[in-house]
């Protein structure tokens, strides 16, 4: 059945429901195994647990490209709750490939690190679910339960380092205002039902498509929502956890966060902005544009004066936020694919930079301060060498990556008419070079007060650095296949 170009999928063709949600649900019951396996293990380790459970992700990624529709393609299902699309699988077979290259990265710390228990896997696991979940919503409801179930896991994530205080307060601070943020966006939910009276986001559009009055109470009630998940993405001026949280959670996580939760924190706000709220587009605009400026350029400033590392990737993942919200903000098929581009190449950048990271250790203590960088070119050169990749790429710099990123989501901005936006963005990139500058001149510069760090090359967080390096150096050479990709994907948003 077919309602205004969507196909509407009644609730007894059980077989195409189970198959639209199959990737969900063999990454859902491998969780629910492991978590009871893991229960009644005689060894909490996670070396017993690890290799499964990437096996069973990859095969959820491959589930996702096989059951990728056409751009014209919409499956609703579950009673219009749950919509698959060509954006929405898009957006999972992202989350899924960041989650693999995160799993393969925390490969020395859980598996050969100590106490480090089977507790982490299926938190991730729950929370990705979480997160595919998200973007596919087609209800509030469904929105609401999704992004749930995707940040209660990464509450206990910050936390799990429990013998670390930084840890165990970063856990705190992230549960308290994330609980504030869930009440927040609650509550403009229920405002959105109390005066519009349904939660849906087809019946909300259509709504809002035949001259429907849009009261105060409901722009009172977009503004709640859009709110709630602007702490979600760790937007500016709601940015404040992000920092803490970024600096007390153990690498392995703070990596995981910097990519899958906010990239579907995104993706389910372009999701509510082009579909339910795609009519209300002049009263949602000018927000987007002025949180897209505070966070670029808090962003770009408040990283100015950080000394630990894991600080100013924090303020960098604030102002990357404020780039994908000015593509946003434009409302247009072309800004949503230059943001779908921009979330590809951040997930290269931002794991190749914690992943060098990672794998850099002084006397069995992870490096924190930038200071502790100081030397690395001599001692450890390819390690050196990639992770000034990854700072230039984020810096804009080409012909790397990071630079096309910005390149397209600028465009979209001028094509929208966003010209002084477009210069701000401009401008705090360059605000932003220097501190990414600031990194590879202590590597390459400074001399170390202290004993060059010690580097273990594991296999597996060595072939993540060598990947994500290629792909950030050499991406300009064949861009079309992703470009093709995220047209397509946006494409499906505005049929």
């Amino acid at each position: 059945m077919s309602i205004n170009g969507l196909t509407l999928m009644p609730d007894h063709f059980p077989f195409i429901a189970i198959a639209s949600l199959l990737p969900e649900s063999v990454i859902g019951y491998t969780a629910i195994v492991l978590l009871i396996a893991g229960v009644y293990s005689a060894s909490k380790k996670a070396d017993r647990f690890y290799h499964f459970a990437g096996i069973v992700v990859l095969v959820a990624l491959f589930a996702i490209m096989l059951l990728t529709p056409a751009s014209s393609s919409k499956l609703i299902l579950f009673s219009n709750m749950f919509i698959s699309d060509c954006f929405s699988q898009t957006i999972k077979l992202l989350l899924v490939f960041a989650t693999i290259l995160s799993l393969i990265a925390a490969d020395a710390w859980l598996v050969r690190g100590e106490n480090q228990k089977f507790e982490f896997i299926v938190l991730t696991l729950f929370s990705l679910i979480g997160s595919m979940l998200m973007v596919s919503a087609n209800d509030m409801l469904a929105l609401y339960i999704g992004l749930e179930l995707a940040s209660l896991p990464l509450y206990v994530l910050a936390s799990f380092d429990r013998d670390n205080l930084k840890s165990t307060e970063s856990g705190i601070k992230y549960f308290v205002l994330g609980s504030i943020a869930s009440g927040m966006l609650l509550f403009g939910i229920s405002l959105l039902y109390g005066f519009a009276g349904t939660t849906n986001f087809t019946a909300l559009q259509q709504l809002f498509a035949n001259d429907f009055h849009v009261s105060k109470a409901i722009l009172l009630a977009m503004v709640f929502i859009l709110t709630g998940l602007a702490f979600k993405i760790s937007a500016a001026p709601f940015h404040m956890w992000t920092p803490d949280v970024y600096e007390g959670a153990p690498t392995p996580v703070t990596a995981y966060f910097s990519l899958v939760p906010k990239i579907a924190s995104l993706a389910l706000l372009i999701r509510v902005l082009i579909e339910p709220l795609g009519h209300l587009v002049h009263d949602w605009q000018p927000i987007m544009l002025l949180l897209a400026i505070l966070s670029m350029l808090v962003g770009a400033l408040g990283a100015l004066t950080q000394s630990n590392i894991k600080r100013l990737l924090a303020y960098s993942s604030i102002g990357q936020v404020g780039y994908a919200l000015l593509g946003m903000a434009t409302g247009t098929s072309e800004g949503i694919a230059a943001v779908i581009i921009y979330f590809a190449l951040y997930i290269l950048m931002s794991m190749g930079a914690f992943a060098c990271i990672m794998c850099l250790n002084r006397a069995g203590n992870a490096l924190e301060t930038i200071s502790d960088f100081a030397g690395l070119a001599r001692a450890k050169p390819a390690v050196a060498f990639c992770l000034a990749g990854f700072m230039l790429s984020m810096a804009g710099i080409p012909p790397l990556a990071g630079f096309f990123g910005k390149f397209y989501v600028f465009k979209a901005a001028i094509h929208s008419g966003f010209f002084v936006v477009a210069v701000i963005g401009v401008v705090s990139s360059v605000i932003a070079c220097f501190y990414y500058l600031k990194v590879i001149k202590v590597m390459y510069f400074d001399e170390p007060a202290v004993p060059a760090p010690d580097t273990h090359y594991p296999l597996a967080l060595t072939g993540v650095i060598y990947f994500c390096a290629v792909l950030n150096s050499l991406f300009f050479l064949m861009p079309t296949p992703l470009i093709y990709m995220a047209q397509r994907a946006a494409e499906a948003l505005f049929k």
